[in-house]
């Protein structure tokens, strides 16, 4: 079973996204997050429980932490999960 933490400021986008992915035997979302910041406090929670995400799908442009900052952070502390960005927007300063 593939673990899955949703990070988006937008509710109804992270209610869409578990529906979807709520559809597929073989993935299991284990939380979700309105920011970054409150991402990594959720991934330190998961640890301590032995249920860390497997994948972040993480939006880019979020209030309090965005989601390069909290990609950073995550890839530096939770080495083992992936992080795969979310974004409508095609500026350069968040595609790279």
């Amino acid at each position: 079973m593939i673990q899955v933490l949703l990070v988006d400021d937008q509710s109804l986008i992270r209610q869409g996204l578990k529906a979807l992915l709520e559809l597929e035997t073989d993935l299991q979302v284990v939380g979700e997050a309105e920011n970054g910041q409150t991402a990594i406090q959720l991934i330190e929670t998961l640890q301590a429980t032995s249920c860390l995400p497997d994948v972040i799908l993480m939006d880019v442009r979020m209030p309090v932490m965005d989601g390069v900052a909290a990609t950073r952070e995550i890839t530096k502390r939770f080495a083992g999960t992936k992080i795969l960005v979310l974004t409508t927007f095609d500026d350069d300063e968040y595609v790279a």
